[in-house]
């Protein structure tokens, strides 16, 4: 089944439990409803009356409740029915070509010194991290991202591969994720949960926490004693002293505790539920099964761990109640809890870091599986290990266009041709060429699925210089700015073996005298240090670097066409130097008189 045809099935099915438990909802606080009107009744007629027995008043409460457990229960089937058609609504969107504006946009991961990642438009509004991003956790993120802005070795991206295919089908495993709970990426901080876990212990005694209990139980015993007679104040009041002297001394060990606990107390149910969901999954692929191999440890598995630290940061947090606040001397309440968390910490600390890294990978593995599910036709690239870079791709398009939008173009660079000068007109797809290549480049050493017939390519390290802006604040021309991008580019094919630059309007900031000279300068010196790349042109003088590279570079163009007074563009690449330009054509088109 293709997963348009899928993820309607799917959301119908979702879509008819919610109207059902929308009418079951509704039923039940009718008959809550119903309840209370015949409690009153039947009040009535035993206090005025007396025309009913007593026991008669206690029916309608026992219905009551049991109606309010369910109706809880429906309430939360309705939940799940809204978070399921909600994951299904974005993942429609994204084949529809709806999704822009509607994901995570990776923000927080933009860097504008990153040698390629804004001109690839990596991260942003309606970028590749925004139709990737289906991860629940900061940690997944940040996983993502990492792998988007760095090449994996061939090893750990055709692991990556392998495990892509296996989760592939798993859409019922990526539903149920969806249905855990409200994205945790706001709560939980996997760098302060780290720190946290491998922060020093806080020591306490360790026949304290004996000591506590059986204060606390003698406490409430004579509390109770007391109130009933049983016993004099005395023993009491020598008890709350000896308590109170033993909560002053332990006041900042427990503060500490405290203090450290409240950075890491969000999201640590939802975690718990994501990890055993896991450990309940039984993997092929040698790294999906490292992954879960990680969640179980010899001391216990990490679900049961996070939620035994959950249930102490409800306890802890529960400490503000009425009557807790009221006993709480007595029963050394947060004494306690400090004590267990410490235990906890020294227990699983050590651990926290590996179970955190573990999902976070699961969840950017996973969103890659979400893309080549809903794109079958996206090919996984042959990865070879080769000491010279190349690149070879049939009918490479770009990603992020819509498939009825996109065209594919034949890519090969390596041994024979190590440039590519793509000259031709406005608007001809020139930019849109140069991303689609690094894109897909970043995206097949991710381990991910790219968008093409076929691809094969060796280790590369990217470098782009597409959008280039000036500064104002930092009192950067837009030429300056090119040109520090171009120094990165340049050292990077100098100390890294296997560059690919993608250089769009070469120097255009500047006289075409001296485009022409440093131009040809910049090419020939990164041809010379190794790297291969495509360069763009609207100056067809930049076109005669093809013969000053004795058969290393190439020329190609795009093309435009006048029809009926009105300009169209194919986004075909054709052999050879494009013949001529449309400027002139599109400043009339646009009501310039020129």
């Amino acid at each position: 089944m293709a997963a348009i045809d899928d993820y309607r099935s799917r959301r119908e099915d979702w879509l008819k439990r919610r109207s059902e438990s929308e009418r079951l909802f509704i039923r039940i606080g009718n008959a809550r409803l119903a309840l209370g009107i015949a409690e009153v009744i039947l009040a009535y007629l035993y206090f005025g009356p007396h025309q009913v027995p007593g026991f008669s008043l206690a029916v309608p409460v026992l219905l009551f409740i049991y109606l309010a457990v369910w109706h809880s229960r429906v309430m939360r089937d309705r939940t799940l029915a809204d978070r399921a058609l909600s994951f299904y609504d974005r993942a429609l969107a994204r084949l529809k070509g709806q999704w822009i504006g509607s994901g995570s946009s990776g923000e927080r991961f933009r860097d504008a010194s990153h040698v390629y990642a804004d001109d690839l438009d990596l991260f942003g509004k309606g970028s590749l991290f925004e139709l990737l991003a289906e991860t629940r956790t900061a940690a997944a993120e940040a996983t993502l991202a990492n792998w988007l802005l760095a090449p994996a070795t061939i090893a750990q991206a055709s692991e990556r591969q392998s495990a892509i295919r296996e989760l592939r089908g798993g859409v019922e495993l990526r539903e149920h994720f969806s249905l855990l709970g409200p994205d945790v990426q706001a709560e939980v901080s996997p760098e302060a949960l780290r720190r946290w876990g491998d922060a020093p212990i806080v020591e306490f005694p360790a026949a304290l926490r004996p000591i506590c209990a059986v204060l606390a139980a003698v406490s409430i015993a004579l509390l109770i004693s007391f109130f009933a007679g049983a016993v004099p104040v005395f023993p009491l009041v020598a008890v709350i002293a000896l308590d109170l002297v033993i909560g002053r001394i332990m006041r900042s060990k427990v503060k500490a505790v405290s203090e450290g606990l409240e950075t890491v107390s969000h999201g640590l149910l939802i975690l718990s539920l994501a990890f055993a969901r896991l450990e309940t999954e039984s993997f092929q692929t040698p790294l999906l099964a490292t992954l879960k191999a990680a969640l179980l440890p010899d001391e216990g598995h990490a679900s049961h761990r996070v939620a035994k630290l959950a249930r102490l940061v409800d306890w802890h947090d529960s400490a503000d109640h009425a009557l807790i606040r009221a006993l709480r001397p007595l029963l050394f309440w947060r004494e306690q809890i400090a004590i267990g968390v410490e235990r906890w910490r020294r227990q699983s600390g050590p651990h926290v870091a590996s179970w955190l890294a573990a999902l976070a990978e699961f969840e950017a593995l996973s969103s890659f599986a979400s893309l080549s599910y809903e794109r079958p036709h996206w090919c996984f690239p042959e990865l070879i290990a080769e000491p010279a870079p190349s690149l070879e791709a049939r009918a490479m398009k770009h990603p992020l266009l819509p498939e009825a939008r996109s065209v594919g173009n034949d890519v090969s660079l390596g041994q024979g041709v190590r440039l590519l000068i793509v000259s031709g007109s406005n608007m001809s797809g020139k930019s849109t060429f140069l991303r689609a290549i690094g894109l897909n480049v970043a995206l097949a050493w991710a381990g991910a699925p790219v968008c093409a017939d076929a691809m094969r390519l060796s280790p590369l390290h990217l470098g782009a210089s597409i959008r280039v802006t000036d500064s104002l604040l930092d009192n950067r021309s837009r030429f300056f700015a090119e040109i520090v991008r171009i120094k990165q580019i340049v050292d990077l094919a100098k100390n890294c073996p296997g560059a690919l630059f993608l250089l769009d309007e070469l120097l255009s900031g500047t006289n075409s005298h001296d485009r022409q000279i440093g131009a040809a300068a910049i090419v020939r010196r990164l041809v010379d240090f190794g790297a291969i790349g495509v360069i763009t042109t609207h100056d067809l003088a930049l076109a005669n670097i093809e013969a000053e590279l004795n058969g290393k570079a190439l020329n190609a163009h795009f093309d435009d066409q006048m029809i009926n007074g009105e300009m169209t563009f194919d986004y075909r690449l054709r052999p050879g130097i494009v013949t001529h330009s449309n400027a002139l054509e599109l400043m009339r088109s646009v009501g310039l008189d020129v």
